[in-house]
């Protein structure tokens, strides 16, 4: 049998934690100056991945957990 091979994309966009996968928010890369300073503190704090993907992402990253 191959090797799994980790899909590199994903692997740049998510990091594997005891309870998931982490990732960032969107809307943080431009056009800052029309959001709100909460707006854009809050978009700074990772948060997770949905259990719904959670299928999708062991599939995309077989060698994270």
């Amino acid at each position: 049998m191959p090797k799994l091979k980790t899909n590199r994309a994903a692997a740049k966009r998510f990091r594997a934690t005891a309870n998931g996968f982490k990732r960032a928010q969107s809307h943080r890369r431009h056009i800052l100056t029309s959001k709100t300073s909460k707006r854009k503190r809050q978009l700074r704090a990772p948060s997770m991945v949905s259990k719904q993907d959670l299928g999708r992402l062991d599939a995309l990253l077989p060698h994270a957990k």
